[in-house]
């Protein structure tokens, strides 16, 4: 019992790694991504700022956009401080509990991120398939209470990921290959039985990221099956074009999460720089790009909103 308790206690905090592989350049990574840290949280803080504005964007489809931009910001608070101190203070130590509770928001607003994508196919899908009834099956109540229903699915399913690591002994060490706190990085570290905690996270990934993408799918077959019913082709070409934002946002969030997957479990004997910069691909890209192709795609937002936001800095 006493070996026990030592091992629990030997671990008080983790060493976080950057990139050794890069010496001589990590001012310039760390640079890169400070940049597109200020891409992702200026963008992001516009969009919601011209949706909060523009009283013609107060509508379903922008709500859940508003959601999906206060999740990215989350995403990339998640990770700011340990990349800051790591990259650019060379402060790689990070407490133990301070690691948990990272690693919590990063997967926590990972999984939020997969149910607002849901939630906005369904609202392509029913715009499209049954645009008659589309103010009544979308009323503000339904949408407020399916981002709340989202929030609470995340919570629920990532806040056991905290007290089942804590439970484990950590004896391998404390050095970690990130600049922050993911659980299938610290999961290498305890000699305890883990088979608990890889089957736990093996059933999360599933009932989550899983079943929201069948249902993506499956609500886009629908739409599609819809569109082809359109006898001009000029119509169909603009009912598909409300989707395309959706569809670069879905992409460009379950790609770099599938290749993480796929590195993780078959490149296990590739060089571990290429592990974190598909990691960091998942966790920055979609952050980045999502008001990027927001901005770009949405009519309403380029016209009304930034010009409107740019006439009254100049008014």
């Amino acid at each position: 019992m006493g070996s026990f308790e030592t091992n629990i206690s030997r671990v008080t905090s983790f060493t976080l790694s950057g990139f050794p592989e890069m010496e001589g350049l990590e001012h310039w990574l760390a640079a890169l991504l400070l940049l597109l840290y200020a891409v992702s949280i200026l963008g992001n803080s516009l969009i919601l700022f011209i949706i909060k504005e523009e009283q013609s964007l107060h509508q379903p489809m922008y709500y859940f956009l508003s959601l999906l931009s206060v999740n990215d910001l989350g995403v990339s608070f998640s990770t700011l401080p340990t990349i800051l101190a790591t990259l650019c203070f060379h402060a790689p130590e990070t407490a133990f509990d301070a690691c948990l509770i990272q690693m919590f928001f990063i997967h926590f607003f990972s999984w939020t991120e997969s149910g607002i994508l849901l939630a906005m196919s369904f609202d392509r899908f029913v715009a499209i398939c049954n645009p008659l009834h589309y103010s009544t099956v979308l009323t503000d109540t339904r949408v407020a209470h399916m981002g709340i229903s989202i929030i609470i699915r995340s919570f629920c399913m990532v806040f056991p990921l905290p007290f089942l690591l804590k439970r484990l002994p950590f004896c391998k060490g404390n050095i970690l290959t990130h600049s922050y706190c993911l659980h299938p990085d610290l999961i290498r570290l305890p000699c305890g039985d883990t088979t608990i905690n890889s089957t736990y996270g093996l059933f999360i990934v599933i009932s989550a990221f899983g079943v929201d993408s069948v249902l993506i799918l499956l609500s886009y077959v629908l739409i599609l099956h819809s569109v082809l019913a359109i006898a001009s082709r000029e119509e169909r070409l603009k009912t598909l074009n409300t989707c395309v934002s959706h569809i670069c946002a879905v992409l460009i969030f379950y790609v770099p999460m599938v290749s993480v997957s796929m590195v993780h479990r078959f490149g296990k004997h590739a060089p571990e720089y290429v592990h974190k910069f598909m990691s960091l691909i998942y966790l920055f890209v979609p952050p980045m790009l999502n008001p990027i192709i927001y901005s770009i795609k949405t009519k309403e937002i380029r016209k009304r909103g930034i010009r409107q936001v740019f006439c009254k800095s100049w008014a």
